[in-house]
């Protein structure tokens, strides 16, 4: 139960709060905790191989390879999310949609709450991305995956999450 919050921040994405909070244990704490919207991420098929993509991420300054997501649009549900990001970010159509699960990301401080899905697609479109999104698209096997997470390649963490839940690594 909150005793206090107060928005210390307010972004184009996030809000962070500086709270008190009434623990399970009827003690207080104080928690700073960031609010995100949520967001959708896709494990892509096509025939047996998988979409990625190698986006670059400035925060940490260089490319990491990953599987297609995106934030929550306003009053967006997470499977209208995920069939839009997979379009915007591949160019793949969708078909086939099924949720795997989900994840926090951060739970220490963050309500970020991703929700998975797996898809197979259908013919390649153009892709409709951000002007921030650099990234590149690539259909890897499982083979292949497998690898690139065997060599420390692929640490997304979300990306990660994903594949173990779809049953690749």
């Amino acid at each position: 139960m909150k005793v206090y919050s107060k928005m210390v921040f307010k972004g184009r994405l996030l809000k962070v709060f500086k709270s008190r909070k009434t623990l399970p244990n009827g003690k207080e704490a104080s928690i700073e905790e960031v609010e995100h919207p949520g967001a959708a991420l896709i494990v892509p098929f096509v025939r047996r191989k998988i979409v990625f993509i190698r986006q670059y991420r400035p925060v940490i300054g260089k490319y990491i390879w990953e599987l297609p997501a995106g934030t929550l649009d306003k009053g967006e549900t997470p499977y209208a999310c995920a069939k839009r990001e997979i379009v915007e970010e591949t160019g793949y159509g969708v078909k086939n949609v099924r949720k795997l699960g989900y994840i926090y990301t951060t739970p220490g401080f963050c309500n970020e709450k991703i929700h998975i899905f797996r898809a197979d697609c259908e013919a390649k479109r153009s892709t409709s991305r951000e002007c921030d999104e650099i990234m590149d698209v690539e259909v890897l096997d499982r083979r292949k995956v497998r690898e690139l997470f065997a060599g420390g390649k692929i640490n997304d963490s979300k990306t990660i999450a994903a594949l173990s839940l779809a049953g690749i690594i």
